[in-house]
């Protein structure tokens, strides 16, 4: 039981995982979709930033009597996905804009029941 204060990011990343992806399977709102797409994206961005903490470790900055060094590596890789994110979900909210212009509605069964009636 000692390590499960050690494992609290894990559980914090596993959490948002299953919130997000509930709400990706289970709404029909295409807002709510983009929402739990984003919710499941940072679990995510916190799963990596967790395993690229080095216990010990500083700052990959030279100086005396550092004896670890973490890798930078994976934040800015979570820098370029968080960019990358907000650009698709700008992009879908976008799309959804256009949806509701089209089909007057953003719930998932009243477009595909406008689309069998079209010829």
């Amino acid at each position: 039981m000692t390590a499960f204060p050690g494992l609290y990011n894990y559980w914090i990343v596993i959490v948002l995982m299953m919130i997000g992806f509930y709400a990706v399977i289970a709404s029909g709102n295409l807002v709510k979709k983009l929402i739990g797409l984003n919710i499941f994206q940072t679990s995510v961005f916190l799963f990596y930033i967790s395993m690229g903490r080095v216990s010990g470790g500083s700052a990959p900055i030279i100086a005396e009597g550092v004896q670890r060094y973490s890798n930078p590596l994976p934040h800015v890789l979570i820098l370029t996905a968080i960019v990358v994110g907000i650009a698709t979900t700008s992009l879908g909210l976008a799309l959804v804009v256009r949806i509701q212009e089209a089909f007057g509605t953003i719930e998932e069964q009243e477009i595909y029941g406008q689309g069998e009636e079209a010829p």
